[in-house]
């Protein structure tokens, strides 16, 4: 228990409360719900052949499918409706590409966000160092942003394709016995797609987080903090050209206080003059 305390001390535990590390965990998550949905999937579909001999029919022929789809590798026995006679089939199509290719980029984004949110918290001064963690981290989110786009779209068509080619109407059409008319195909069930469905929402998903994020990381590189940088250096030029306006105001006050003073001092001695002709008294003239 001390040794758990003391990692959590160690570790800066508030960057996952940032846009940063909390879109981090949740791409972490949405990932393992990528890759789950997808890869853990396994389906099942049932028809049915009754031929006009009942001995011959068999009203439940299951087929089994999973990933990575490669449904050209399932096969399945069915009656001829010809004595006991029975010729193995195989489905249509291989889709492993779209969907491995699609497990495979959630697979490394889902180590990708683990190792990224580690070093947020135990590594935060490695991280920033020389700014070539954001730089990384930035053209990595990029990438994954673009890759996570193109696997959704690629495996949302296959998916599609998929479905075509385990419809029971169409598997139906595969089988010798069932364009005799006499003979009746029909499909029991078909597959449960939610799964499929979930993981499609979850790549697109996972594009909307990457892509988001892509701010928030760039936010860290040096390409951001250099804009940031030259704000202040405006910013002190304008304190600079009112620190200088103000040297020069106070400059004009003191001239035209000097000038004030000086016409102060030349009232004054005018004023003594003429106090000083007023008590010498009036000057009389004779004629000599």
């Amino acid at each position: 228990m001390d040794t758990a305390n003391q990692i959590v001390s160690l570790g800066t535990f508030q960057v996952l409360k940032l846009p940063l590390g909390f879109i981090r965990v949740l791409e972490w998550l949405f990932a393992i719900f990528a890759f789950a949905t997808c890869g853990g999937y396994s389906g099942q579909l049932r028809v049915s052949v009754d031929c006009i001999n009942k001995s011959d029919s068999n009203l439940s022929i299951g087929i089994n499918f999973a990933y990575p789809f490669r449904l050209n590798r399932v096969d399945f026995d069915v009656p001829m409706c010809e004595g006991r006679r029975q010729e193995r089939l195989y489905l249509i199509g291989d889709f492993s590409s779209s969907a491995e290719f699609f497990v495979t980029i959630a697979v490394f984004s889902f180590l990708y966000s683990l190792l990224a949110t580690v070093v947020y918290i135990f590594f935060q001064n490695k991280y920033r160092e020389n700014n070539r963690g954001p730089f990384i981290d930035f053209i990595v989110t990029v990438v994954f942003s673009f890759v996570w786009l193109v696997s959704s779209s690629a495996w949302a068509k296959g998916l599609s394709d998929v479905k075509t080619a385990t419809d029971p109407d169409e598997v139906v059409l595969l089988m010798s016995a069932c364009k005799v008319q006499t003979n009746k195909c029909s499909s029991v069930y078909g597959p449960r797609w939610s799964g499929l469905n979930t993981s499609v929402v979850f790549g697109y998903l996972n594009f909307v987080l990457w892509a988001g994020n892509i701010w928030f990381v760039f936010k860290e590189t040096g390409w951001h903090k250099g804009g940031a940088a030259r704000y202040p250096a405006s910013s002190s030029e304008k304190q600079t050209t009112a620190f200088n306006q103000q040297v020069y105001n106070q400059g004009s006050f003191d001239q035209s206080g000097a000038a004030f003073t000086g016409t102060g001092d030349f009232a004054q001695s005018e004023y003594s003059q003429v106090g000083n002709y007023a008590s010498s008294g009036p000057v009389s003239y004779t004629n000599q």
